[in-house]
Parts: C-alpha cells; sequence; structure tokens
C-alpha cells in the first residue's frame, strides 16, 4: 500500500512550510456596515395596532441580538459599528457619508461592552436628529459612500494579524443595486472601483459578508453588483440568498451559550516501544458548558483584583525569597525534602502516554466509555518524524481492525486508555470525519458493576423480562423516538437564566425574557392517541390488567395509614375549630387583630393552611392579605 505519510493528514493546498507553521485564529473581529439610506427606513408591515418594523430596525435588533451573545460565548472578540449612506460623517479619514458609532470610554474597534449594547439598541430613536439619512450615490456627484465605508473598514481592521485574528465585514442592506441611479461610463467606473475596494481588502485576508434584508415585493437580486463584491461565481449565486436568510434568522435568535474555540488542550508525549517517542496534540470533542468563574473587583476603581501570596517568617517577620522546604520526623531527625523531590517521586512514566500492546476492537464494549473520549492527531513541532510514525501505526491499527493499549498520565490520575483510529470520511460537501485516534478512558474494575448483583438474594433469581414486555417495550420507544436527535438541540434552561439575569442587571433591564424549559416532557406529543395507546399496553404488559386501580388504591391507604398525615388532619380540626370562635373580618376591620395571641393567630393561618413561620407583625399582615384588608 503506497502512502504519503505527510500528506494523509493534511489538504492538497498545503504547502510544506505552511503544513505546521499554520495557527487557527484565537480572536475573530468584526465591523458592522449598516446601510442607512432612505430606503431602508420604510416600513415592512403595518397590521393595525402593531407598532411598524422597518429594515433599518431589523438590522439593529439583529446585531444588538449578536451583540449580547458575544459578551457571554465570545467576549474577547472586537467588534466596530459603522454607517454609511449619513449626512453626518465621522471617521478618521474624514470621508463623508460614513459614521463610525461609539460610546464613551471606548476605542472605535474594542470588545463590546454593556453601555454600547444599550445606547445602540435605542439608536433608532435619535438616529435622524444625531446622524441623518440621505442617498450616498447622486446623479452628477462623484461621491461613492459604500467605498468610502469600504475604506474606513479596512482601515479599522488593520489592528491584529491575520494569523491571530480572523477578520470580516458584515454588509446590511435592502438595496441590491447601490449605482441604480448612475448612468455611463461614471456608473462603469464607481462600480469597478468599488469592487476592486472589496478585492483589495479580501487580499489583505478580510472577508466580506452579505446579509441582505430583501424586500417584501421583489428578491435581492444579488446578481446586479455585490456577486462581485464578495467573490461569488456560478451555483453559489444561487445557493446565496437561502443560506444568508438562515444567517439573519440565526442572528436574532441566538441562545446566550459560551463558545469554546477549537483548539488543543495539550501537547502530549507518546511512547511507542525501544525508547521511540512521538509528540501529539489532543483535542476536547465535547466539554460541559459552565457559568464564568467569579471576577472579585475593587468596590472604588472596579479594576479586578490580583491575588498574590507571600512567606512570612514568623521568628523576624521578613519576606521568605527561596522556596519553602518540608520535612518529615524519622527517628527524631528532621528530614527535609523539597517539591521538586516529592513531583519526582510521584513521577511514574516518563512520557505522558504510553503504549502498551492491542487488543480486537471486539473486546471494547460500549460501557468501556465512561467520559467523553479526547482525539489525538500527530504533531512535528518539536520532534520531527512523529506524523510519519503515527500514520504508520494508524494505517496498521485500521487494516488489522485493533484498538490500542496504553498508560495514560504522569503523577495524577493515572488509568489506562485505548487508543481507536477513526478513518477519514468525505463526502461531496466536503470532510465529514478528520482521520486520527480517539482515546477513549477505560473504567477500573470496581467502576463496572453487576446489573443481577442488585436483585440476588439466597435461592432466588434475577427477574426478566417477557417477550411480550420487550416487544412492547420496542413499539413505545420507536414511537417516542427524536428523529435526527442532537443535544445542540436542546439549552441548559439553568445557565439560560443565569445569563438572563446578568443581561437584565448589566443593561439596567426591567423586565427578563421567559426561559423556555427545553428539557421539560412535550406533554402534547405524548397526550398524542398513538403514544397514549402504546403506553397502556406497556404498563398492561408489565403491571397486569388493574395495575391503575391498584396503584390508587395503594396511594389511598398508604396516605390513610401514615402516621404523618392523621395528626396533620387531627391539628387542622382542632385549629378550624378555635377559629371558628371569632370573627375574624371584625377584627381586622376594627384593627384588634393585635390583641389576639400568637397562638390564636396560628389557628386561622393552620385553619387555612397558610405559612405559620414569622413574627406576630408578620401573621398579622398575612391574615389581612388572605382577608383582602
Amino acid at each position: 500500500m503506497d502512502l504519503d505519510p505527510e500528506g494523509i493528514f493534511r489538504d492538497d493546498s498545503d504547502s510544506d512550510n505552511e503544513l505546521y507553521e499554520e495557527k487557527e485564529p484565537t480572536k475573530d473581529l468584526a465591523v458592522y456596515l449598516i446601510d442607512a439610506s432612505p430606503k431602508m427606513f420604510e416600513s415592512i408591515t403595518a397590521h393595525g395596532d402593531e407598532v411598524e418594523e422597518t429594515y433599518f430596525d431589523i438590522a439593529i435588533n439583529c446585531i444588538t441580538q449578536s451583540l449580547k451573545t458575544q459578551i457571554i460565548g465570545r467576549s474577547y472578540d472586537e467588534v466596530a459599528l459603522c454607517f454609511f449612506n449619513t449626512k453626518e460623517k465621522k471617521n478618521l479619514q474624514d470621508l463623508s457619508g460614513v459614521y463610525v458609532y461609539n460610546v464613551m470610554e471606548r476605542e472605535a474597534f474594542d470588545r463590546p461592552t454593556a453601555m454600547l449594547i444599550k445606547e445602540f439598541s435605542s439608536i433608532k430613536d435619535t438616529f435622524m436628529s444625531k446622524i441623518g439619512s440621505h442617498y450616498g450615490v447622486l446623479p452628477g456627484s462623484r461621491e461613492n459612500s459604500l467605498y468610502n465605508a469600504l475604506w474606513v473598514a479596512q482601515a479599522l481592521l488593520r489592528k491584529g494579524s491575520v494569523r491571530t485574528c480572523s477578520k470580516r465585514i458584515l454588509i446590511f442592506t435592502n438595496e441590491d443595486d447601490p449605482f441604480r441611479n448612475m448612468t455611463g461610463a461614471i456608473k462603469a467606473d464607481m462600480i469597478r472601483t468599488t469592487v476592486q475596494r472589496a478585492k483589495d481588502a479580501q487580499d489583505l485576508g478580510i472577508s466580506i459578508e452579505l446579509l441582505p434584508l430583501s424586500r417584501p415585493d421583489e428578491n435581492f437580486n444579488i446578481s446586479v453588483f455585490y456577486a462581485d463584491v464578495i467573490g461569488l461565481e456560478g451555483d453559489e449565486i444561487s445557493e446565496f440568498l437561502p443560506t444568508a436568510s438562515e444567517k439573519l434568522e440565526d442572528m436574532k435568535d441566538q441562545l446566550r451559550k459560551r463558545i469554546f474555540k477549537k483548539r488543543k488542550v495539550r501537547t502530549l508525549l507518546f511512547s511507542i516501544a525501544n525508547g521511540i517517542t512521538i509528540e501529539v496534540n489532543t483535542y476536547c470533542l465535547i466539554r460541559p458548558t459552565l457559568p464564568g468563574s467569579t471576577m472579585w473587583l475593587d468596590s472604588v476603581t472596579n479594576v479586578p483584583l490580583k491575588i498574590e501570596r507571600s512567606l512570612i517568617c514568623a521568628d523576624t517577620g521578613a519576606l521568605i525569597q527561596e522556596p519553602p522546604k518540608l520535612f518529615h520526623t524519622y527517628k527524631n531527625q528532621k528530614i527535609l525534602f523539597s517539591m521538586d523531590q516529592i513531583s519526582e517521586i510521584k513521577n511514574i512514566s516518563d512520557s505522558h502516554l504510553r503504549l502498551l500492546g492491542f487488543k480486537p476492537l471486539d473486546c471494547l464494549k460500549d460501557y468501556h466509555n465512561l467520559r467523553p473520549s479526547t482525539f489525538i492527531f500527530p504533531t512535528d513541532e518539536e520532534i520531527i518524524g512523529s506524523t510519519r510514525i503515527f500514520v504508520a501505526l494508524y494505517q496498521s491499527m485500521l487494516c488489522l481492525k485493533r484498538f490500542a493499549l496504553a498508560f495514560y498520565g504522569r503523577s495524577s490520575n493515572p488509568r489506562l486508555v485505548a487508543l481507536v483510529a477513526q478513518d477519514e470520511l468525505i463526502s461531496s460537501s466536503g470532510q465529514i470525519e478528520p482521520p486520527g485516534m480517539h482515546m477513549i478512558y477505560l473504567p477500573y474494575s470496581d467502576d463496572i458493576r453487576e446489573v443481577e448483583e442488585l436483585h440476588i438474594t439466597a435461592g432466588a433469581t434475577a427477574p426478566r423480562a417477557t417477550d411480550d414486555q420487550i416487544k412492547k417495550a420496542s413499539a413505545l420507544i420507536k414511537r417516542i423516538d427524536l428523529k435526527d436527535f442532537s443535544v445542540l438541540q436542546f439549552a441548559n434552561p439553568a445557565l439560560q437564566r443565569h445569563y438572563g439575569i446578568l443581561q437584565a442587571l448589566a443593561l439596567g433591564e426591567d423586565e427578563m425574557l421567559d426561559i423556555k424549559d427545553e428539557t421539560l416532557p412535550d406533554e402534547e406529543g405524548l397526550a398524542r392517541s398513538t403514544v397514549v395507546h402504546l403506553l397502556e399496553e406497556f404498563k398492561t404488559a408489565v403491571y397486569g390488567e388493574n395495575h391503575d386501580q391498584e396503584e390508587a388504591d395503594a396511594l389511598t391507604l398508604k396516605a390513610s395509614n401514615s402516621e404523618a398525615s392523621r395528626k396533620r388532619q387531627k391539628l387542622t380540626e382542632n385549629a378550624t375549630k378555635e377559629c371558628a370562635k371569632y370573627d375574624w373580618n371584625d377584627l381586622a376591620e376594627s384593627g384588634q387583630l393585635k390583641n389576639l395571641t400568637v397562638l390564636d393567630l396560628k389557628f386561622y393561618l393552620t385553619a387555612h393552611d397558610l405559612p405559620m413561620t414569622g413574627k406576630k407583625e408578620v401573621l398579622i399582615n398575612r391574615i389581612l392579605s388572605h382577608l383582602g384588608k
């Protein structure tokens, strides 16, 4: 089998120099270009008492929601907000028709803040009076506001390197032909210069994205002008509008969630055999999403606090500069040792990952996977030739259908792992699964429990389901099975509420949006006749014909025989009897409730099943509220 060890894990377009030097960008820099021409302020809908919405409102709402999500998910990314086709101008280049929007104590290109989101979301109320709108390209004029906007955006994106940052320009407009009022050579010249300006920006590593706002009476015709601006050809033009519409909807309906970049977790030394060690990168495919860690701030300056620790000599009070040493008493002597010596004692392996042997894939069971696996991919960054050795091992495991058993860990949490080779899957749309290995963390012997052990007693056998019960259960599961299930379909309601509270506090919002708990059972779906029928059949097969009546009788008997319930019922009857001695409405109107004892007040509360905690004033207020006084 002829294989290219260096080429199997890279694209054909990669050069030899770029194979191991290229790194994924860690920050996203984006400039939002919003069209502010009068056409954007046309109303879309007007249904009776409903508030009229304009195309400009849609763009502002989409960007606002995107900024709210960005603070949670990608807090280190930076944005700039820029309007074009405006009356006023505000930019470093002093170009007409372009207004760079910002707030105090923030640079034009910076991370989004709560003040920016709060003021930008309400900009439509003061836009006409402070910034204004006009057509940027008019007959007889050489002004080209779109060209100026691209120039300003390109200047803003000079910040950062394309190797460490991804740079984007996002254009929001409902005008598919910005030069429709021009004719002849002037129009051709303006189109040529604007397209060239866009290509110059793309040559510098800046991607240009268009988010068209289609009009109800006509579709946005991207072929007129913007196809050349963003570089679309052939079938890409016909496929663009549906994709752009989905992207626009996603911006409006984004969930509050933290987004983790797909970057390597750590680099491991993989010991093969006979002193051969290679280098591999590990990637975490699935990780839990947790709220951000607490950050302590100074109460005066609001600056994050930095925690520092110093060791002070108990005898002299001087700062200890040398690293501390520990000791252990042995035969009345203090044996000193350092932290480095402890680490050396704990180190049970010279490498992070050591190959032990191979086993058939049939030996690896589903229940051996106790936690999400880690993906392994080779790297030649420090040890040249790691990719060649890794590919040879990878191909052999695929051909022989074996998995590798290895020891993982050094001084902490050592365990056995299984390395399973994954073949590359490619479709017409591109790569589906990359080549590499999955590191599966194997359980210890006491991690596996036999289910039968929980049911086995002396002279008894574990209960088994009958064929009819299995058949009824299978039919029920097939009926309520979720099609095309993905964990990404459901949001964590606790996290959504957490971020919703933070957003309301930061933006000074009076009300918080209702959080829909999508993890709750679908009551409407489970109430369908087919599901109810299959569920009844399953319950009948397992519990018998009269299972509902037997369950109701058991609950009734349990409730009647409960000593606590009998005691509670007796207390309620006694409280109702004592409560009837007073005219509570008359006492409340005359203000004589305060003359009663706490015990008398609690009689009323017990009789009406109200809380009885608190002082006397609290009890009186609770009674008055119940009486409607």
